[in-house]
């Protein structure tokens, strides 16, 4: 079987579950080392023995990344172990509740914000030396329609993506010059925990799963992918677009 990813590192958080669990999987099939992050020890062991049955390997991080020192520790530690990192893939995400911005409580925007946008952020700050290092960096960041559609409601898991798009940007914008790739990437509706928490009346059966989506994440992490500061958006069959200045 053709393995495009052999001998390529790739780190994947929000691995225990959803996208970031199959897209850890179709990463490993494709001959990558992933080094699975997520919070739940079992789920990642799971994920481990899946990982080896296909031939691959992992190494597992159970880490909360609102332990922004332990992301710290992570570029250290794979610094000292492979020297350089190809795959980044920022899956984890929160969704807060969906309520008037009025009626928010702090924690629960600190907590949405602390995961989907200040952890992107170190683990950028953290990596980026190591992505750098490679031969074909690729960092990939998941975003939502939320970003753009200012739903009511919707505020703070809105307002969190659209920071993480204006923070991945700026990104790609800065390793413009270099062999780093930058891309997001909007999934759209998936049969995933989030979604059910969001919609709890729609019926999953009528939504693509993680695992349809799982391949277009190997593609983006290609050392073949030339894209970069752009939204690869699933639900328009994978077309690439150009994100638009305010009118």
């Amino acid at each position: 079987m053709d393995k495009p990813l052999s001998n390529r590192v790739a780190v994947v958080t929000g691995a225990s579950r959803g996208i970031g669990r199959a897209a850890a999987l179709a990463l490993a099939e494709a001959g990558a080392h992933v080094i699975a992050l997520a919070r739940t020890q079992g789920a990642l062991e799971s994920l481990d023995d899946e990982i080896h049955a296909k031939g691959s390997s992992a190494t597992l991080v159970p880490v909360n990344l609102k332990d922004f020192e332990a992301l710290d520790r992570l570029g250290a530690a794979i610094q000292e172990r492979w020297g350089k990192l190809d795959i980044l893939l920022g899956n984890a995400g929160q969704l807060g509740e969906l309520a008037p911005i009025t009626h928010i409580d702090q924690p629960v925007w600190d907590e949405v914000m602390a995961v989907n946008v200040t952890a992107n952020y170190r683990l950028i700050r953290s990596l980026d030396p190591l992505l750098r290092a490679s031969d074909a960096g690729r960092a990939i960041f998941i975003t939502s329609g939320a970003a753009h559609k200012q739903k009511a409601y919707w505020g703070v898991y809105s307002v969190s993506k659209a920071a993480l798009e204006a923070l991945v940007r700026t990104y790609a914008a800065e390793t413009a010059t270099t062999l780093v790739k930058t891309m997001l990437l909007n999934p759209g509706p998936l049969r995933t925990a989030m979604r059910r928490a969001a919609m709890p009346g729609e019926d999953p059966l009528t939504l693509k799963t993680p695992e349809d989506l799982a391949p277009h994440i190997v593609k983006l992490a290609l050392p073949s992918w030339t894209e970069t500061g752009k939204i690869y958006d699933f639900t328009q069959d994978g077309k690439i677009i150009e994100p638009q200045p305010p009118a």
